[in-house]
């Protein structure tokens, strides 16, 4: 009889405690589903672990939990609630290879991410998950410039379940092979599909601009395929790229040149710029090319400054020591705003003649536009000592000068520059320094000759 008690005592108890349990589940999901309806993600990721904390086998919450924790970038927390889940089932649920895909690619363990994927998708999840899943392998070669993996794993997307968004994602990586007509028969089968879609209505204009250049760039593609190493080819190409809208494909002729022949001024503005214009200014930067770099009023470097980058390039290349090819240079990269690069240049050439009046005046140049204007100055006074007949020399001393508050140095300087050459710019810096230092007189002098110089201003 004392058995049969303790037997009854103990199935009470047990019946008791399932019941508390039971109780306490419900009230658990209950805030749960609250804290869902709020978006309120650090509430559902302490409701989530207290409810598989009592309930081990219920999937949905551990997939919820595992979720949270991927939106918020929770890794660690991820890694370690995957472990848990998975020892909570026999056989691993098949979301868990899902999750551990994600992770890894979050960590850009690419290798991993892909492995885990691909088991993902052995396990035979509905079509739309596996859609999913391949547009995911598709991002991670992406990711790693695996294009001809990415087109092929766009194309397993598309027999999974077939979207207009998932054609314009496969016709913007026929793009990076250069597929063009296979890119093009995608984008119609998706404005086909669904002309509202998102995706088609963003890369269809983009798609047409492209289309205006196509010509030229087969006909370039032709000849690449014949001379692959010729670098005219490639920024040529590059260059139309830009043009068109396609920075990322410029980008890819741009850094074949630049490997091939990296000394060349006009390959790496293209690539500056092409980097620039995909957000990568840290990268450009790595190059010496500041995201200042000058463009015209249709947002490109100027077509001539590039073709006499490339000209200048070629001169270097036959003589690495020709002083006037590397002013020259120098001049178009301070146009472009890239006084870095140009002070590099004028320095190349002063370590080859530091009695180059021009090496010396276009190293100040470059220096100013670097806001050192002490060492422009340094520069400019060798200049004119070097060259003292030239009126555009002792005028840029003049303003340097001014720039640092020597307004009697400034004065001199301009009256040099009058004397050489007279001109309205010269007048009105020695009139506006006359003025600083209380020479009215000949202040007053100097606007009355600008005014006759040009009386149709007044």
């Amino acid at each position: 009889m004392r058995t049969l008690a303790i037997a009854v005592l103990t199935l009470l108890a047990s019946t008791a405690l399932a019941a508390s349990e039971a109780s306490e589940l419900q009230q658990l999901r209950g805030q749960l589903k609250t804290a869902q309806d709020a978006n309120d993600k650090p509430a559902i990721i302490e409701l989530s672990r207290r409810i598989v904390a009592i309930a081990p086998n219920d999937s949905d919450t551990w997939d919820a939990l595992a979720q949270t924790q991927s939106e918020i970038e929770d890794l660690d927390g991820l890694d370690r609630t995957l472990d848990r889940w998975q020892k909570a089932f026999r056989r691993e649920p098949a979301a868990i290879e899902d999750f551990r895909a994600g992770l890894c690619f979050k960590r850009e363990d690419y290798q991993c991410a892909e492995q885990h994927w691909l088991a993902f998708i052995a396990t035979k999840p509905p079509a739309a998950e596996v859609a999913t899943a391949y547009d995911n392998l598709a991002e991670l070669c992406a990711a790693q410039s695996r294009w001809a993996d990415h087109v092929a794993y766009r194309t397993k997307a598309i027999a999974a379940q077939d979207t207009a968004a998932r054609r314009v994602f496969r016709a913007c990586a026929f793009l990076r092979l250069h597929k063009w007509d296979a890119a093009y028969a995608d984008m119609t089968r998706a404005n086909k599909m669904d002309a509202t879609d998102p995706q088609v209505k963003e890369w269809l204009p983009q798609f047409e601009r492209l289309q205006q250049f196509l010509p030229r760039i087969k006909a370039l593609d032709a000849q690449i395929a014949k001379w692959p190493n010729d670098i005219a080819l490639l920024l040529d190409r590059a260059r139309l790229f830009t043009l068109a809208g396609r920075p990322l494909l410029a980008l890819d002729d741009a850094e074949r040149a630049f490997k091939l022949q990296p000394a060349s001024m006009r390959v790496r503005i293209q690539t500056a710029e092409a980097l620039l214009d995909v957000d990568r200014a840290d990268d450009a930067a790595k190059l010496e090319v500041s995201k200042y770099l000058r463009r015209g009023e249709d947002k490109h470097v100027s077509e001539q400054a590039l073709r006499e980058l490339g000209s200048l390039d070629s001169r270097l290349v036959q003589n690495p020591k020709d002083i006037d090819t590397l002013i020259a240079r120098a001049k178009i990269l301070r146009e472009l705003g890239q006084f870095t690069l140009a002070l590099a240049e004028a320095n190349a050439a002063l370590a080859i003649n530091d009695k180059s009046a021009a090496a010396q005046v276009e190293a100040a140049y470059d220096f100013d536009g670097l806001g050192q204007q002490k060492e422009a100055l340094l520069h400019a006074r060798i200049a004119t000592d070097l060259d003292p007949h030239d009126s555009a020399k002792w005028f840029f001393r003049g303003v340097l000068e001014r720039q640092r508050a020597d307004f009697t140095a400034a004065i001199a300087s301009q009256t040099r520059s009058i004397e050489i050459s007279e001109s309205r710019v010269a007048l009105i810096e020695r009139e506006q320094c006359e003025r600083r230092i209380g020479k009215t007189n000949e202040a007053d002098a100097d606007l009355r000759r600008v005014q006759e110089l040009a009386p149709e201003h007044e």
